[in-house]
C-alpha cells in the first residue's frame, strides 16, 4: 500500500480514486493506510472538500 501524498490536492485525487475503485468506505481506506479518518478529512477540508458518505467521495 502506498503512502497518501502530503499535498492536499494530490491526496484528494488519490483518495477519491481509491474510494471509487477499491474501498467501499472512508473508514476502510483510512485503515488500509494506517491513518485516522479524521486526519484525512482535516487535510482535505483545508482545500474546501468534505466527505460525502452517500457518494463515498470528497466533494
Amino acid at each position: 500500500m502506498m503512502t497518501l501524498p502530503k499535498d492536499p490536492v494530490m491526496m484528494l485525487s488519490v483518495v477519491n480514486t481509491e474510494l471509487r475503485d477499491r474501498f467501499p468506505t472512508l473508514e476502510r481506506l483510512a485503515a488500509a493506510h494506517m491513518m485516522e479518518e479524521q486526519e484525512i478529512k482535516a487535510k482535505l477540508e483545508q482545500i474546501g472538500y468534505q466527505y460525502d458518505a452517500e457518494q463515498n467521495r470528497f466533494v
